[in-house]
Parts: C-alpha cells; structure tokens; sequence
C-alpha cells in the first residue's frame, strides 16, 4: 500500500467515516471538527497535527504514531493507545473526554491533561511522572503499578489512588482530594476541622 505524505494542510468539517483519510504520514496539519467515529488510523503518522473539536471515538490505533500532537475540545471514548507505535509518542489533551480509553503500560512522560474528563480511564502499568493533570474528572479512573513520580494533581477531582500500589514520590495532591488517596482505609476525615 503507497503511503501519502501531506504537510501544512487544514482538513474542516469533514466525516472521515464517509470519505476515509488517506492512508500515510501527516506533519503540520490541522483537523477541524471532523468525524472520526469508528474509523481505522493503524499505522498512520501524525507529526505537530492538532485534532480541534473532532471526534475519535473508537478509531482504531495500531502502530499509529502521535508526535506532539494537541487535541483540543475533543471526544475521544474507548481509544486505546497501547496500541500506538511507542516510539516519540507525545501528545497533550485539552477540554478533550478520554472515556474509557486505554493507556496500559504505555510511557507518556509529561503529558499534558487540562479541563478533561478522564473517566473510567485505564492508566495501569503507565509512566505518567512530571505529567500534569490541569481540572480532569478521575471517576472510576485505574491506577494500578502507575508511575505518578513528580505528577501535579492539585486541580483535579474524583480520582482512587492506592499509594502502596503506585509510585508516588514528589506527586503534588490537594488537601481537599486527600481522600483519594486514603479510600482504602476507609477512615473518616473531617472536611470542617
């Protein structure tokens, strides 16, 4: 299959489940309320793009290469990126729903997280350190064997976070969410006192 490289290009307004993108590498390209839902991305490129506005819903992943790409006011339900190629992954998330995506074991050191929901959120096994999450909703989210080494926290609400299974150490929390963090012992803290 001939692989297409595209750079510079802005793609506006376009349902990419009608009219498939073509297959290939793509730098310095804008995606602008698109239609993703369902679609296959295996083994594209995707090289400072930005995702404004679109949605990926279930797209598939595999060997898909994000480098410094930004995805803003996003849905991005069930995305599993286990899947992608590893290999300079670098993305942030800003405004964007990651529902019930899937970030075992993947290594995305200071990853950018702000005003998103992270909800049901697999980050088992995940290098999160000195990555920070800026007002995300943690419902449900796993941290299971994650690396939280120097993450910043502070802002954001909802998350279960076992510290004798995570790695911890210089991660920033706010007083406020410290029940997070004490789930387990299921003590009583006084919000008052």
């Amino acid at each position: 299959m001939k692989n297409t490289y595209v750079s510079e290009e802005n793609f506006e307004n376009i349902d990419f489940t009608k009219n498939s993108l073509e297959h290939g590498e793509y730098e310095n390209c804008t995606f602008l309320n698109c239609n993703f839902e369902y679609s296959d991305l295996s083994g594209f490129n995707f090289n400072d793009c930005e995702f404004i506005g679109c949605n990926l819903s279930m797209v598939k992943l595999v060997s898909t290469a994000f480098r410094d790409v930004n995805f803003k006011e996003s849905k991005m339900f069930g995305l599993q990126f286990n899947d992608c190629n590893e290999f300079g992954m670098s993305f942030s998330f800003d405004g964007c729903s990651l529902n019930n995506s899937i970030f075992y074991q993947t290594s995305i050191k200071k990853t950018l997280f702000k005003d998103s929901k992270l909800i049901e959120v697999d980050f088992a096994e995940c290098d999160l350190s000195n990555s920070v999450f800026n007002n995300c909703d943690f419902s449900g989210a796993v941290f299971d064997k994650t690396n939280l080494e120097k993450a910043d926290l502070r802002t954001s609400v909802n998350y279960s976070i076992d510290p004798s299974q995570n790695r911890l150490k210089k991660a920033k929390f706010s007083l406020s969410q410290i029940y997070g963090l004490l789930y387990k012992f299921d003590i009583e803290i006084d919000k008052n006192g």
